[in-house]
């Protein structure tokens, strides 16, 4: 039983080194390109815990990341129900693929989240910029994904997370 308990202590602090990344400070021209964090952490922590980590958890990080960044409530933490509905339908698959293949689909898992964010911004009068800068923060997640998923298996495996 403390054994699993010091399991879930790891898998929050992944998550809370996530909130701080996602909020750290960026120049403005920088802005475009921070890497989505926390999405990666659900996309790696669903697919290697899909028992655990699920639905629920996946809406509960989202509502903690849109008090954080003072979006809309329910904005970020929809969009994160569907990244991780999505990783939990393919996550067999997912363990199979490669680390570029992964990054692939974490590329079109991050887009798809930030561009549900961007339009419901735009549906609500959030923002009204028309610019398709917003999307290489998905580029930017797909570079680091191996780096990172290499880094929270590491992580796991240390910690005997399961």
């Amino acid at each position: 039983m403390q054994q699993r308990a010091h399991a879930t202590w790891v898998i929050f602090l992944t998550f809370f080194i996530a909130y701080l990344l996602a909020i750290v400070p960026f120049p403005q021209w920088g802005m475009n390109y921070r890497p989505e964090w926390v999405p990666m952490v659900l996309i790696y922590w669903a697919m290697a815990l899909p028992y655990r980590i699920g639905i629920g958890f996946a809406w509960f990080a989202g509502l903690i990341l849109d008090i954080l960044e003072g979006s809309i409530l329910g904005l970020n933490a929809m969009a994160l129900v569907i990244i991780a509905y999505v990783t939990l339908s393919l996550h067999l698959r997912l363990r199979m693929f490669s680390s570029l293949q992964q990054a692939g689909l974490v590329l079109a898992l991050v887009g798809l989240n930030l561009m549900l964010c961007h339009w419901l911004q735009i549906l609500t009068g959030q923002t009204v910029t028309s610019n398709q800068m917003f999307l290489m923060a998905a580029l930017t997640s797909a570079v680091i994904w191996p780096t990172l998923f290499h880094l929270l298996r590491q992580i796991r495996r240390s910690f005997d997370v399961h």
